[in-house]
């Protein structure tokens, strides 16, 4: 498929989706929209891991509010339903894991992307803004869904009513990311952690990530009873009999994802 608004790459397992509008701050349109669906989805068929990221000083600045949004007869219900869910699910459900390499602002929705992977590395000089009341809206994409829990109630809360800057180390601080990396080390760094994870055990990834994710909703009993089938499978696969004599064997295991 030929991107406009993105730019694809991949490499030795990895898969780099940069957003590619930086002269509106990688703010999010349609076409965006659809194109990062299109290759998280894409790139979960032959990568171990997916990396989203942006061009320029912004990670995302969220909606593009000029494109073609007028706030009298916009249907906003449609545009989430019909083409956020898709893209959230797309990063979300993805086989693989998936880093958001956050090299500057995070705003609005494109704080709700970012947040969306599994795993958020951010420059230390990006900052994530719920700037949704700002113009009179609630956080969506997926933000009251996962800002409260990874931050709290509380914190969510002020956030998103202040739409207050949150710089990347407070972020970190809060648990609302994994990350702060000092700028000039950022790049070299979340390549290196992608490295590790494009050689890494895929399918337990897999697994750890459907487990997490579920642990959201089931009780005690069901998440104890669907650790043990997921154990099970891992189990039953190359990388664990690998990892196991590499351990004893005093050497690094090469796992083949399978």
């Amino acid at each position: 498929m030929q991107y406009d608004t993105i730019r694809f790459e991949q490499a030795d397992d990895i898969a780099v989706v940069t957003l590619n509008r930086p002269e509106v701050m990688n703010a999010l349109n349609t076409q965006m929209r659809a194109e990062i669906t299109h290759a998280v989805r894409d790139a979960a068929k032959s990568a171990r891991v997916v990396v989203l990221t942006g061009e320029g000083r912004a990670f995302c600045s969220g909606q593009d509010l000029g494109d073609g949004v007028n706030a009298a007869t916009a249907d906003l219900e449609r545009t989430l339903r019909d083409e956020y869910e898709p893209m959230l699910h797309a990063i979300h459900d993805s086989p693989v894991p998936t880093i958001a390499a956050v090299n500057g602002a995070a705003a609005g929705a494109g704080a709700s992307l970012a947040l969306a992977c599994d795993v958020v590395i951010a420059s230390q000089s990006a900052v994530f803004v719920q700037a949704f009341s700002r113009i009179g809206l609630i956080p969506d994409a997926g933000g009251t869904y996962v800002l409260p829990r990874l931050v709290g109630l509380a914190r969510a809360m002020g956030a998103s009513l202040f739409a207050d800057e949150i710089s990347a180390a407070q972020a970190m601080q809060w648990g609302m990311i994994y990350e702060a990396v000092p700028d000039a080390d950022f790049d070299a760094h979340w390549r290196a952690r992608a490295g590790y994870l494009a050689k890494g055990p895929t399918v337990s990834y897999r697994h750890l990530k459907e487990a997490m994710h579920a642990s959201y909703d089931n009780t005690l009993a069901q998440q104890l009873t669907l650790e043990a089938k997921l154990q099970n499978h891992c189990g039953q696969t190359r990388d664990f009999k690998e990892g196991v004599i590499a351990f004893l064997e005093k050497r690094k295991p090469k796992y083949e994802g399978r």
